[in-house]
């Protein structure tokens, strides 16, 4: 995966595959998120990122409220502050 990455060219989507997205994350190979959150309130499920996943500090880009309610949330891959704990 990062030498596709490092290619020149489109960017490379994920749809529905957490733990591709993991291992992604693991490996520091992701630059964008973009998170469609619905509103609706369920009791458990799968989550995208568990508990123990990788950090990845994260920076809001952009937010679109559609006419269903949905957030389209786009996130960065936030530089690490200086100072800040790793």
């Amino acid at each position: 995966m990062a030498r596709l990455k490092d290619q020149p060219g489109k960017d490379l989507v994920i749809l529905g595959s957490g733990e591709l997205v993991q291992s992604l994350m693991r490996h520091e190979l992701l630059d964008e998120y973009v998170l469609l959150i619905h509103p609706l309130v369920v009791g458990s499920g799968r989550r995208l990122f568990r508990e123990g996943s990788p950090h990845a500090g994260l920076r809001l880009v952009d937010a679109v409220r559609t006419a269903t309610g949905v957030v389209i949330a786009t996130y960065e891959r936030a530089e690490p502050t200086a100072g800040a704990a790793a």
